[in-house]
C-alpha cells in the first residue's frame, strides 16, 4: 500500500446521552487498545466538566475540570450538559520521511463528548479524548456558533489532578527561554521563583511559580507520566502550575502585553494535552504520542529533506578563539576559515558546515535596544564570499547550513523572510539554522506567545516552499509538528554544550544528559552539538570544561536524538584521532531505535539501526557515579555475525580528573551476546556494530 499507510476503522459508535446521564455516578468511558488505559468523563454537581484517568484500574488522575475564561464573556465551566457523545477506533501505519524509526504505528480509541451550557449563551465545546497504549491526548473543538465568534481566551483551566507527591525533573515556566538546569524535587517542593534572574541566560521571565512542559514524574510505586502538548498551532504554548495543597497542576497560558493569551475565531481547535504513562523510563523514550497526536505530512514531496552531520564555525566564538563580528580583527566566518571546515567535512564523511557570523550587524546584536533593523540576512562581510563558498563546497560534495540570527528583532525578520529564503533557494542550500537570543522586539510579546508561535509557523511555512529544513534555537518547545512539516528538523529548547564554554555557574553537570533524555527529548529532535575532544577547553577557556568523558561525547551522538548532528570541536582537535573513526561512521537516520535500560537522571542506553543498512549503533551514558551495565545485543539480525568497535572509559578515567582517556577493542557478536558497559564517572560507551 503506497506510504505503508494502513487505515482501517474499526467501528463507530454514536450514542445521544443527556447531561444528567452522565454524571460522575455514570461516566463515559473509552480505554487504549490494550484495555490498560481508561479515561472517564462526566459532569459534577455544577455542571463542571471534568475526567479522571486510570491505568491498569489505579487512578493517575483524580478528578479533574476543565474550562476556560474569557475577556468580555461569562467563564465556561459550570452548568454545563453533556448532550451527545461518539466512539470511535482508529489503526494506522505511516512511514516517518527521517527520524527515530521507520514505521510507526498509530493506534487509539476515540472518545468525543460534546458539552453545552443548560443557560445563559448556551455555547457548545466538543472534548475530545484519543487513549493510546503509551497514553492519551485530549483538545477542545469549538464549533461556529451565534454567541462564540471572536474568542479572546484569558486562561484555560484545565486542570491534572495527581493522586500522591511524585518525583518530577522540571524547568521553571520561563515566558522566554528553556535553557535552564533541571531541577527534582517532590511536587509540593516546585519552586520555580526561585530560578528568576539567571545570569547565563540572555533572556528570561518567570511570572509565577509555573513549569515548562515536557514535565515527567516517577511515582513511589514506579510508574512513569511525563505531560506536554502536541500540535501547537495559533495557540500559546502552555506552562503547568502546581497546587500544592492538593498535588494538582493547572494549565497556565504564556501571555503577552494584552489582556488576553489567546485570539481565535469559531470554528478553532486547541492543541493537545498530551499524557504519557509508561512502566519503565525507557518506554517514555520508545513512545511515538507527540508525533502521533499530529496531522500527516501536508508537504508533497519531501525527498530534499536529508538528516547529516556538519561541522563549522560555531565553537570557536564560544571559546573566544575568534567572533561572529567583523570588528576587531578576530573575524571567524571568513573565506578562508570556512574552506578549512569544508575541506575537513569533505576528507571525513561529513556531509554539511555551518557557518555563524557572516551576514552584517553583529557587532551590536545582543543587549541593546538599538538592535532593532542590524541584520538583513542578504549581506556578507567583506571578507566572506557568500557565492564561492558555496560553490567551493559544491565541487567538494558538502552542503552549506544557511544561518539565521534574528536577535529576537522579529519584525525584521518576518518583512524580510521571502527575500532571505529565495535567496538560500537560489545558493542551492536545504538547511538553515535559526536564532531568537534576547527579549523579543516588539517589546511585551515572549518567545512561547500566541504571537510568536505564529510567527515560528510562518517561517516553518516559508522555508518549506523554498524547500529548506529548519534548526531553530531559543523558539517554542517541540509538539511533533515535523510529522505535518517534516522541514521542522531538530530544535535546541534545552541547556545546550556551549554552556559548558562559558557559563559562570560551572556548565553542565554529568546528570544534565541523563535527564535530558527522559524529558526534553520527549517532545522532539535536539540540536544539542555533542563531540568535544578537547574536554579542558585548553588554551582558550582555562576556567571552563565540558563536565563528561570523552567517550561519553561519542556516545552522546546515538543517545540524545537529533537529524542534525554536529560534531562541534575545532577541527584540528580531530586531526589523526583515532575515536574520531565512531563520528565518522555513526547514522543520522535511523530504521529502528531501542532503549535497553535507564534511569532518570542517572543513566542511560539506546541502540539504533542506521536507515537503509544492517549497521546499528549504541550509545551509553552515565551521571557523575561510575556503574556496569549489562546489555544484551538481542537487537542485531539473528544468525549474523557482527564486528562490534567498542570505544570505552579508560580504567582511570574520570570526568573532572581524567575525561580523555579511552579504549578502542573489536570483538565480535552475534544476537545472542552480552556486553558488559563499564563507564567512568560522567563517562560513557559507544559502540558500532558492522555485520561481517
Amino acid at each position: 500500500m503506497s506510504n505503508r499507510r494502513l487505515f482501517s476503522l474499526l467501528f463507530i459508535m454514536i450514542m445521544m446521552i443527556s447531561g444528567q446521564g452522565c454524571s460522575n455516578e455514570n461516566p463515559l468511558r473509552v480505554s487504549s487498545p490494550s484495555g490498560n488505559i481508561q479515561v472517564e468523563v462526566f459532569t459534577l454537581g455544577q455542571g463542571q466538566a471534568a475526567y479522571l484517568v486510570k491505568h491498569k484500574g489505579t487512578l493517575v488522575l483524580d478528578t479533574s475540570m476543565v474550562g476556560f475564561d474569557f475577556l468580555d464573556a461569562p467563564m465556561l465551566q459550570t452548568g454545563l450538559n453533556i448532550i451527545n457523545s461518539s466512539k470511535s477506533s482508529f489503526h494506522e501505519e505511516w512511514e516517518m520521511p527521517w527520524g527515530e524509526q521507520r514505521s510507526v504505528i498509530n493506534q487509539y480509541n476515540e472518545l468525543i463528548v460534546s458539552f453545552r451550557e443548560e443557560k445563559n449563551l448556551r455555547r457548545e465545546f466538543n472534548l475530545v479524548f484519543r487513549v493510546y497504549d503509551d497514553g492519551l491526548g485530549f483538545r477542545f473543538e469549538f464549533p461556529r456558533q451565534e454567541y462564540m465568534r471572536k474568542v479572546y481566551i484569558t486562561e484555560e483551566l484545565t486542570q491534572f489532578n495527581l493522586t500522591a507527591d511524585h518525583t518530577a525533573w522540571w524547568l521553571p515556566g520561563d515566558w522566554d527561554i528553556s535553557e535552564h538546569l533541571y531541577s527534582v524535587t517532590r511536587i509540593s517542593e516546585i519552586d520555580a521563583i526561585s530560578k528568576r534572574d539567571h545570569p547565563n541566560l540572555a533572556q528570561t521571565y518567570i511570572p509565577v511559580n509555573a513549569v515548562l512542559t515536557p514535565l515527567t514524574m516517577k511515582t513511589d510505586q514506579g510508574l512513569y507520566l511525563s505531560f506536554h502538548e502536541a500540535a501547537l498551532i495559533d495557540y500559546a504554548g502552555i506552562t503547568l502550575m502546581p497546587d500544592k495543597d492538593d498535588l494538582s497542576f493547572r494549565v497556565n497560558l504564556v501571555g503577552s502585553w494584552r489582556d488576553y493569551k489567546v485570539e481565535r475565531t469559531t470554528p478553532f481547535h486547541t492543541p493537545w494535552r498530551s499524557l504519557q504513562i509508561a512502566e519503565t523510563a525507557g518506554q517514555l523514550i520508545e513512545s511515538r504520542l507527540i508525533v502521533n497526536l499530529n496531522e500527516p505530512n501536508k508537504l508533497d514531496d519531501v525527498s530534499w529533506i536529508k538528516p547529516t552531520k556538519y561541522v563549522g564555525i560555531w565553537w570557536e566564538m564560544h571559546l573566544d578563539k575568534s567572533t561572529w563580528g567583523y570588528a576587531g580583527g578576530r573575524h571567524g566566518a571568513t573565506t578562508e576559515n570556512a574552506r578549512r571546515y569544508i575541506d575537513f567535512a569533505a576528507e571525513n564523511n561529513i556531509g554539511a558546515v555551518l557557518i555563524e557570523g557572516w551576514n552584517t550587524g553583529w557587532e551590536n546584536w545582543i543587549g541593546t535596544p538599538e538592535r532593532e533593523g542590524i541584520f538583513d540576512f542578504v549581506t556578507p562581510y567583506p571578507d566572506y564570499d557568500l557565492e564561492g563558498v558555496v560553490a567551493y563546497a559544491r565541487d567538494k560534495g558538502v552542503k552549506i547550513i544557511m544561518h539565521h540570527e534574528t536577535s529576537s528583532d522579529v519584525r525584521t525578520y518576518d518583512r524580510q523572510l521571502d527575500t532571505a529564503y529565495a535567496l538560500i533557494k537560489h545558493l542551492g542550500i536545504n538547511h538553515v539554522k535559526t536564532g531568537y537570543v534576547g527579549t523579543i522586539i516588539p517589546e511585551g510579546e515572549y518567545h512561547h506567545n500566541q504571537w510568536m508561535v505564529n510567527h515560528y509557523q510562518r517561517v516553518i511555512e516559508t522555508a518549506a516552499r523554498h524547500k529548506v529544513g529548519v534548526n531553530s534555537h531559543e523558539t517554542i518547545m517541540a509538539t511533533g509538528l515535523r510529522r505535518t512539516y517534516p522541514n521542522i528538523m531538530a530544535s535546541e529548547n534545552l541547556r545546550g554544550q556551549e554552556f559548558n564554554a562559558w557559563a559562570t555557574d560551572g556548565g553542565n553537570p554529568p546528570e544534565h544528559l541523563p535527564t535530558v533524555a527522559f524529558t526534553r527529548m520527549l517532545a522532539g529532535p535536539i540540536d544539542y552539538t555533542p563531540g568535544i575532544f578537547n574536554i579542558k577547553l585548553d588554551p582558550y577557556r582555562p576556567d571552563n570544561q565540558v563536565n563528561n568523558t570523552l567517550a561519553n561525547q561519542l556516545a552522546i551522538f546515538v543517545v540524545i536524538y537529533g537529524p542534525l548532528q554536529m560534531a562541534a570541536d575545532l577541527p584540528e582537535n580531530y586531526q589523526s584521532h583515532p575515536a574520531f573513526q565512531f563520528i565518522r561512521d555513526v547514522g543520522v537516520d535511523w530504521e529502528q531505535s531501542k532503549v535497553l535500560n535507564g534511569q532518570i537522571g542517572e543513566y542511560v542506553t539506546i541502540a539504533r539501526q542506521e536507515r537503509g543498512t544492517s549497521n546499528w549503533f549504541l550509545g551509553s551514558i552515565t551521571n557523575g557515579q561510575a556503574r556496569s551495565l549489562t546489555i544484551k545485543t538481542d537487537f542485531l539480525e539473528p544468525g549474523k555475525t557482527y564486528l562490534a568497535t567498542i570505544y570505552a572509559d579508560a580504567p582511570d578515567a574520570h570526568w573532572k580528573l581524567n575525561p580523555t582517556v579511552y579504549t578502542i577493542t573489536q570483538r565480535e557478536v552475534t544476537n545472542k551476546s552480552e556486553l558488559t558497559l563499564v563507564l567512568a564517572p560522567g563517562g560513557g560507551t559507544a559502540i558500532s556494530f558492522h555485520m561481517q
